[in-house]
């Protein structure tokens, strides 16, 4: 927009009338006092500013325009038909003015001088959108950098931690087969197969990042059926958990569209993660009901719960919410994965949780999805 400043009323007329006749929307003000009220109010692109007014005359409104925060890159032209002395004109670059014209203005000169301001202004803003985005940019790839250099170390952490358990439980054994002592072998042997489990876990974790980040997670889709997935899984999990009580409401009508072994993986990390992040409780709820065609399958846990601020952030790769992670292991990738794996069957993903009161992680399917061609 442009504000056109001059108290001759005729001279703000056949000026609007010129401008807008070119498409350009045109403000006015008819003293220096009614045009600093409204640079305060709006943003104006160019000033049209009349050097030669009662009360401020147009350099003192030009000074305080550039004293404003919000209009100190807003272009102006002065116009004058009494101060054309070399002196006067200086004074007006220096007031802050990009132009200066003589009166009587030509039109003809006038129009090329706004469109002119109008194409700058036009560059500056693509310009400025260009280095935020560029802004934006190179803090995101910081921000990655962090997270990827904090994944590595805490990797390396959780690996080398199983592996470490591993080798201590192999000494144990060889010197328990040295005594003959049974019983004692084959509790070693449990615990460092319960600990070679995690390792599998975790390399299995990292090689479905590297294939979602190279587009090569593969799925082999078919009909089956959730009921009897989900009835398996908690008794797994049971039994590995005997003492959390696992309670399923819900069952599925129907056989479902998709990767069996995936949609298990997804029901298995929201239930890994309910009992881990559960201390002092022992109940855990599978929620499963079909509305609308949709699929819903939610793991409710009675546990610390989240943050409102951080839920919109816990299926992001390599996030841990900073509470929790000094005390809970993880990768902070298994979230991550099950996005993946819902997004890729149609589905999406989603945590309702409240501080102290738990959290109930959750996803739904399409029922209507048309199986692919081989």
């Amino acid at each position: 927009m442009i504000l056109i400043v001059d108290d001759t009323p005729e001279n703000l007329i056949s000026l609007k009338k010129v401008l807008e006749r070119h498409n350009f929307e045109v403000d006015t003000a008819s003293s220096g006092e009614e045009a600093l009220k409204k640079v305060l109010r709006n943003e104006y692109v160019l000033i049209i500013l009349d050097v030669q007014m009662p009360g401020m005359d147009g350099f003192e409104v030009a000074e305080a325009i550039s004293g404003y925060s919000k209009a100190r890159e807003t272009a102006i032209l002065f116009l004058s038909a009494v101060n054309t002395e070399l002196k006067f004109i200086t004074k007006g670059y220096s007031s802050g003015g990009l132009d200066y014209i003589t009166k009587p203005v030509d039109m003809g000169v006038l129009l090329l001088k706004v469109k002119t301001f109008y194409r700058i202004y036009e560059q500056s803003r693509k310009l400025i959108e260009i280095q935020k985005a560029l802004l934006d940019e190179i803090e995101f790839r910081k921000k990655a950098e962090r997270k990827k250099d904090e994944f590595i170390s805490i990797a390396s952490h959780e690996l080398k931690t199983p592996l470490t358990s591993v080798k201590g439980y192999v000494q144990l054994l060889g010197r328990s087969i040295e005594k003959g002592d049974t019983e004692m072998v084959k509790k070693h042997l449990v615990k460092a197969q319960l600990q070679l489990d995690k390792l599998n876990d975790l390399i299995a974790d990292l090689l479905d990042i590297s294939k979602i980040e190279s587009g090569k997670l593969k799925f082999n889709k078919k009909q089956f059926n959730l009921d009897q997935v989900v009835d398996n899984v908690i008794e797994v999990m049971h039994q590995a958990n005997p003492e959390f009580h696992i309670a399923r409401n819900g069952r599925v009508p129907m056989e479902i569209y998709g990767d069996e072994m995936r949609i298990e993986q997804v029901i298995i990390n929201f239930l890994t993660n309910a009992i881990k992040y559960s201390p002092g409780t022992n109940n855990i709820q599978v929620n499963v009901q079909v509305l609308d065609n949709m699929l819903y399958l939610g793991v409710r846990d009675f546990g610390i719960g989240i943050d409102p601020e951080l839920q919109k952030n816990v299926f992001e790769k390599f996030y841990r919410v900073e509470e929790t992670a000094i005390h809970f292991q993880g990768l902070g990738i298994g979230l991550y994965i099950s996005a993946e794996i819902i997004n890729r069957h149609g589905g999406e993903v989603g945590v309702k949780s409240e501080l102290g009161q738990g959290s109930e992680f959750y996803f739904t399917l399409p029922l209507d999805v048309i199986p692919e061609v081989e």
